[in-house]
């Protein structure tokens, strides 16, 4: 009984695994489902049930090695690269706004925004004047943590 009706838990777990592709984008559930399908054809062609399962379970994990790294590179290819977020404010610079101690203080960002600011633990100084430039090392919260920008001198 359970080899005459194998086929119809074929497509049943071919179409779940497709599903569950659609939602992961990981292709792991891909290969799953290519591999339920060759147990499906193999099923097809009056192979025991249990021969069928080791079919399947081969070629998925053929397909998982061979084939999924190649298709998660092309995927992925695509990426934006651009940082966003905190990511795009550690290292901008800015100008001081109002006086930056190691408690608070303001700076304009170089994307022209204000941010509270505080001066970083690695800083000897103890406060950075206003219209003097700072270097973002950190986010705290909604507080940028900050060092002075070092000036060099003309040679």
């Amino acid at each position: 009984m359970l080899t005459q009706y194998a086929w119809i838990v074929w497509l049943v777990l071919i179409l779940v695994f497709a599903t569950i592709e659609v939602f992961t984008l990981e292709m792991t559930f891909l290969m799953l489902a290519l591999g339920s399908v060759a147990g499906l054809l193999s099923g097809l062609f009056g192979i025991p049930w249990w021969a069928q399962f080791i079919i399947a379970a081969v070629v998925a994990v053929a397909l998982i090695l061979t084939l999924r790294p190649p298709l998660l590179r092309l995927l992925r290819r695509g990426g934006d690269p651009t940082r966003s977020n905190i990511d795009a404010l550690i290292g901008a610079d800015g100008s001081v706004v109002r006086t930056v101690t190691p408690s608070g203080g303001q700076v304009r960002l170089q994307n022209g925004e204000i941010w509270t600011a505080r001066l970083s633990p690695i800083t000897e100084q103890l406060d950075v004047a206003v219209g003097q430039r700072v270097l973002v090392t950190g986010i705290d919260g909604a507080t940028a943590v900050v060092v002075p920008v070092e000036r060099s001198t003309p040679q």
